[in-house]
């Protein structure tokens, strides 16, 4: 059964990938890291690194409100255990909001976790998890996020594996206010990333290199103190009241009955006074 839903959704994943032509020399700076994030092909690919003395990371030049991001990753081949690639947006200051995919390490053989968490105003506590349907350390995969009014939708290779919806009228906190800038990183976490802590980085294995290419950012440039979508000559592409279809509700929940590994709605010990509001919508 496991086998067949891989297939199907291998199938679909085929279907979905766009390749987008994004330029890195013209996206993003390699914020730091001294040296070992890396832009390669003019630009048309990327690499970040990391070893015993430092990891690396970049930034997008631009900031955002609202947008739809796509990335495509190959990740850490072989023992990465202890080390997180991170693929995110965040706003500064200490109330920021924040988008997360995190990448964590594995032995060999084993799969790759990707975890997933939503911060407004500084409050996250919003965690989910997931193993995968192949192994991102083979090829490329699109990883998504759209952002919008609506809803924030975690999307592979243009399957959706989460979404956290707006419910406000509810009291649930949402980003919508504080613009964001895209970031990736990678780095050690070896304390808690694999088996919580108990699996050490193998710096025998370093350098780890994670690589990138076709960043694209379908969004609203936030400059200036205003968006660019709020001007009436901006095109506002179709992701800014983008929701999701039942096809695409059918798929999320095929991925989070199969490759979902944990689900802060579904921990009653972390939360004993009940679970936060928005999970009582599955959000």
């Amino acid at each position: 059964m496991a086998s067949s839903i891989r297939i199907s959704l291998l199938v679909l994943a085929a279907s979905a990938m766009v390749a987008f032509a994004g330029n890195f020399y013209q996206e993003v700076d390699i914020t730091w890291g001294d040296g070992r994030g890396k832009m390669l092909n003019n630009g048309e690919l990327l690499s970040l690194s990391l070893d015993k003395s430092s990891g690396s990371g970049l930034q997008s030049k631009k900031e955002y409100l609202f947008g739809k991001f796509d990335m495509q990753l190959k990740l850490i081949p072989g023992n990465s255990a202890g080390t997180v690639t991170t693929y995110y947006l965040k706003s500064p200051g200490t109330t920021w909001d924040e988008i997360d995919f995190e990448f964590l390490g594995n032995l060999s053989g084993d799969p790759y976790t990707i975890h997933t968490n939503v911060f407004t105003q500084g409050k996250g506590n919003r965690e989910q998890q997931f193993h995968l349907w192949f192994d991102p350390t083979k090829d490329f995969h699109t990883y998504s996020i759209l952002w919008n009014p609506q809803h924030i939708l975690f999307s592979i290779d243009g399957i959706p594996i989460r979404e956290f919806r707006n419910q406000e009228s509810k009291g649930v906190l949402f980003p919508k206010n504080q613009p964001m800038r895209m970031y990736s990183t990678l780095w050690n976490a070896d304390d808690w990333a694999t088996r919580g802590g108990l699996v050490k980085t193998d710096w025998s294995q370093s350098p780890f290199t994670a690589s990138y290419k076709s960043y694209y950012a379908e969004a609203c440039v936030w400059a200036s103190g205003a968006s660019s979508c709020s001007s009436s000559r901006s095109s506002k592409g179709a992701w800014l009241t983008q929701q999701m279809d039942s096809a695409s509700q059918g798929r999320l929940r095929q991925v989070q009955k199969n490759y979902m590994i944990y689900n802060y709605c579904t921990d009653f010990k972390r939360f004993p006074q009940g679970i936060p509001t928005e999970c009582s919508s599955a959000a």
